[in-house]
């Protein structure tokens, strides 16, 4: 059976392709693009969990998630 892992992250509108992108090179399947609660969008992301390197590989999708919520925040959407 094939478990996933989830990820969520705000896109900006000038920005789109490239953040689609990048986490499609990281192996995240985009699922859904939903207008956020404060009017922005957010992607909805999935990739399967498995083999050695996914602890690595899903810290790693983590910490690009921060930095681009971050960045978000940054500015004044959130």
């Amino acid at each position: 059976m094939t478990t996933w892992e989830y990820l969520t992250t705000p896109l900006l509108i000038h920005n789109t392709a490239a953040i689609l992108n990048n986490w499609g090179k990281q192996g995240w399947e985009l699922v859904q693009v939903v207008t956020g609660p404060e009017g922005g969008l957010v992607a909805y992301f999935k990739r399967p969990v498995g083999g050695a390197g996914a602890a690595g590989a899903a810290n790693a999708g983590l910490g690009a998630a921060a930095v681009a919520a971050q960045q978000f925040e940054g500015e004044g959407h959130a």
